[in-house]
């Protein structure tokens, strides 16, 4: 990662920016802190039309229904690569929301425009830009105000003695806001609780077995062929090192990865094809496999940095980083007739994690239905927990070492670009919780820059 920047300057503005502020006047300060205020968020749309583009609160969530009735127009969410060539164009590496900018129609949120003090973009990758007003992004008299957001949706789970059964409920609570019945019912048909592959229900079975050894699981692997290659091939990687050929999920156990790590491997790959990866993908997120195995990845990596006397077991937190995704392909499958709309949800509202976006449209998240999914199959708590909190860097019940391993390596693989997607802000705290010293974890994260390569390599062998 970078060294930290000198505190920004006006000369460290793109000229577009300086030059926009000296045209207009505009008193302003420079502040280096990214994530204080509340930012001035832009999106950018596209029909045969032309060019819209939206300024709203970061702490708010765009609303396409919102902007459809409002224009009447198909707008769609550009591509990444599209946005990179505006920026390119303007010679900025962020967007500032001024409405004079670039040559597009502007809409401005209604609650953004009525804000006393506003942080907006610099253009460039470090500062913001602090303003005394919202008013002073409209300097065009086509630009209008209007309501085109929602309040973020309350993710917190809520105080409950059985917390999945007050999932089931909001599950079914969900399911009966859908008006059509026709889709409804097929919902509810989803729903019905899918029966636990062959593979991991003896793999569960032997986690309690107190005879237990490297046979019986090498023979569970080993009856599911296709299981067994994706053993061998995880063990073969480079990633691993591992001196010779694997010739054998025993060999894969005993010389390269060990009993707990292919147990909790081959659970979590046993689990992740059960359901089939979605034809429609949020553009510009990261796809199913290659989320789950850098966030598992990651999060065994980090787990050398806590005291031993603090530390989780290797195989649950790795299985619940192999897991911690699950959510969106119940959700791609359940909820297919609205799953295209979550995915263009989310490439317009890129500053939010994606639990946000699923509990406006659907009135719940895929990590509630995964969570109460896994615990109906009687996986680990700590992996159930883990999955379902994953979005609470301040929870601190049962399975919360988990979870805060999940939000944690999901928030660095971003910082580190390993994930695509803009960069949360990170709750700090959770590095006091997991008893990890955020000065250590640079040469962690260093070390799977390094092995990107490799671990991609694992990952095209499980989408092939």
């Amino acid at each position: 990662m970078a060294s930290p920047m000198a505190e920004p300057t006006n000369k460290d503005l793109p000229f577009l920016v300086k030059q926009h502020l000296r045209k207009h006047s505009i008193a302003h300060e420079i502040d280096a802190n990214e994530h204080k205020g509340i930012r001035a968020e832009v999106a950018l749309l596209r029909d045969t039309f032309g060019l819209v583009q939206i300024f709203f609160c970061s702490d708010t969530l765009l609303d396409l229904e919102k902007v459809k009735r409002l224009t009447g127009r198909q707008l769609q969410p550009l591509a990444l690569p599209e946005i990179n060539k505006i920026k390119l164009k303007l010679s900025v590496s962020t967007l500032p929301a001024f409405d004079d900018l670039m040559e597009a129609e502007t809409l401005i949120d209604e609650r953004l425009y009525e804000l006393d003090e506003v942080y907006v973009y610099s253009g460039s990758q470090h500062g913001l830009i602090r303003l005394a007003n919202a008013q002073l992004l409209k300097h065009k008299a086509t630009t209008r105000v209007a309501d085109l957001c929602e309040p973020l949706p309350n993710i917190s789970p809520a105080n409950s003695i059985d917390l999945f059964e007050q999932d089931r409920e909001d599950i079914h609570r969900s399911l009966n806001s859908f008006t059509a019945l026709r889709i409804r019912q097929r919902i509810e048909e989803t729903l019905e609780i899918p029966p636990l592959p062959a593979t991991a229900q003896a793999i569960i079975k032997l986690r309690v077995d107190p005879d237990a050894d490297i046979s019986k699981l090498s023979r569970i692997v080993e009856n599911d062929p296709s299981l067994a290659a994706q053993v061998v091939s995880w063990a073969s990687s480079s990633y691993y090192a591992a001196p010779g050929s694997i010739k054998s999920v025993q060999d894969a156990i005993v010389r390269v990865l060990g009993y707990d790590l292919v147990m909790n491997l081959s659970l979590g790959l046993a689990l992740g094809k059960t359901l089939a990866q979605p034809t429609d993908n949020a553009e510009g997120f990261a796809p199913f496999w290659t989320k789950a195995v850098y966030v598992a990845a990651t999060s065994g990596a980090l787990l050398s940095l806590i005291p031993r006397e603090f530390r989780p077991g290797f195989g649950l937190i790795y299985l619940t980083g192999l897991l911690h995704n699950f959510g969106y392909l119940i959700l791609s499958h359940a909820f297919r007739p609205h799953f295209s709309a979550v995915c263009r949800m989310r490439e317009a509202n890129r500053h939010l994690p994606h639990q946000f976006v699923e509990q406006h449209l659907l009135g719940i998240s895929g990590d509630q239905i995964a969570a109460y999914l896994m615990k109906s199959w009687q996986m680990p708590a700590e992996v159930c927990l883990g999955i379902r909190y994953q979005a609470e860097p301040d929870y601190l019940g049962n399975g919360s070492d988990h979870a805060q391993m999940v939000y944690l390596a999901n928030n660095l693989l971003q910082q580190y670009s390993l994930l695509p997607g803009e960069s949360q802000h990170l709750d700090t705290s959770v590095y006091e919780h997991l008893h990890i010293n955020p000065d250590e974890v640079e040469d962690i994260m260093d070390t799977l820059v390094a092995s990107k390569d490799q671990i991609e390599g694992i990952i095209r062998g499980l989408e092939s």
